[in-house]
């Protein structure tokens, strides 16, 4: 081995140990977390970037709450719902309406986040009705009941002239900030972090491996469903009103199922079961579809080919059933570690 290769691996070995030594101390998350959101006030306040490039960062955030709540169905619980933008349409509308006809227009500001909680809060009455029959039935069908919803949602919009109808709702406040888009993608992440490492959270990974012998196991199987469903109902509902508030006008066409599809395709391709899978999926996705832009109709097609070779030659994605090492709590690690010891011990009764 010449001395080259030994140096480069010394190098990568340096490198890896730093890297280590960074993720384990947790101290440097909060510091990394207050200069995330005195950023999100600074750079529209003093234009340090782009105000495209801005729009493209808090359209990355929206993104995240949309990858990491589908995740939760569809990698951790190991179901397959493809209609998160029914979800999202139902926060999306709710939220226009409140601040452009209920709420007074003076308070729309103040009452803003009060509009996302109820957005979210009328996005998971929504998933808990859709999940009540749904989790009654196993297999691919939860697919094809979340696909008759999103084009149920569809068609009820549509028809209802009171809401805009097929015209959609035109003229919403651009009250969607990026510190408001930091803070509900750091709160998505958290909540869904913290709700994975639970007791549930547990149940619902058990789920995903062996539902039969998860019930058998005295896990509420029916109850951890519909738990996790809500959850990921009511997170798609806070993006939707983000959303809503960002691009100032929806129409029933933005949540058809090309826009379930794009959500998917950031699960899958971030990598199933793995939160920081979702953040890089969302954030790979949306500058890519930037940057694919000047193709014009084109790019729609490409997304989806993206999908199906992703599901031929890499079905868990890139941090599939992998995790960042922030978002594993610290006793998790220990047993981690310990397991691999033992691993890495031979058995002295052995032979």
């Amino acid at each position: 081995m010449d001395a080259q290769t030994v140096e480069k691996r010394n190098w990568r070995s340096r490198i890896g140990q730093r890297w280590d030594a960074i993720a384990e101390n947790r101290r440097i998350l909060p510091v990394l977390l207050v200069v995330g959101f005195l950023l999100s006030f600074a750079i529209p306040q003093f234009t340090l970037i782009n105000p495209y490039y801005q729009l493209i960062i808090m359209y990355v955030g929206i993104n995240i709450i949309l990858a990491t709540s589908l995740n939760l169905i569809n990698g951790y619980m190991g179901e397959f719902s493809v209609g998160h933008a029914g979800f999202m349409a139902v926060g999306a509308y709710t939220a226009a309406l409140l601040t452009m006809k209920v709420f007074p227009s003076n308070l729309v500001g103040y009452l803003f986040p009060l509009t996302i909680l109820i957005a979210g809060s009328a996005a998971a009455l929504v998933g808990l009705v859709v999940a009540i029959p749904s989790f009654k039935t196993r297999g691919d069908y939860l697919a094809i009941v979340t696909l008759a919803f999103n084009m149920i949602v569809k068609s009820v919009i549509e028809n209802i002239e009171a809401i805009g109808g097929p015209r959609g709702i035109p003229g919403i406040d651009r009250l969607t900030t990026m510190p408001w888009v930091f803070f509900w993608t750091v709160l998505a992440v958290w909540c869904m972090r913290n709700f994975i490492y639970s007791n549930f959270g547990r149940g619902v990974l058990s789920i995903r491996e062996d539902e039969i012998a998860s019930d058998l196991m005295s896990v509420n199987t029916r109850q951890v469903k519909l738990l996790a469903f809500v959850i990921s109902s009511f997170f798609a509902g806070v993006a939707g009103g983000l959303f809503a508030h960002l691009l100032q006008f929806i129409s029933p066409r933005v949540f058809d199922i090309l826009k379930s599809t794009d959500i998917l395709i950031m699960v899958y391709l971030g990598g199933i079961g793995s939160i920081a899978g979702s953040i890089l999926g969302a954030t790979i996705f949306t500058v890519l579809l930037e940057a694919l832009r000047p193709l014009g109709y084109y790019r729609m097609i490409l997304m989806p080919l993206l999908l199906i070779f992703l599901m031929l030659y890499r079905p868990r994605g890139i941090m599939g059933l992998r995790e960042f090492r922030w978002f594993i709590p610290s006793y998790e690690q220990i047993a981690i570690r310990l397991w691999r010891q033992k691993k890495e011990v031979p058995d002295a009764s052995a032979g």
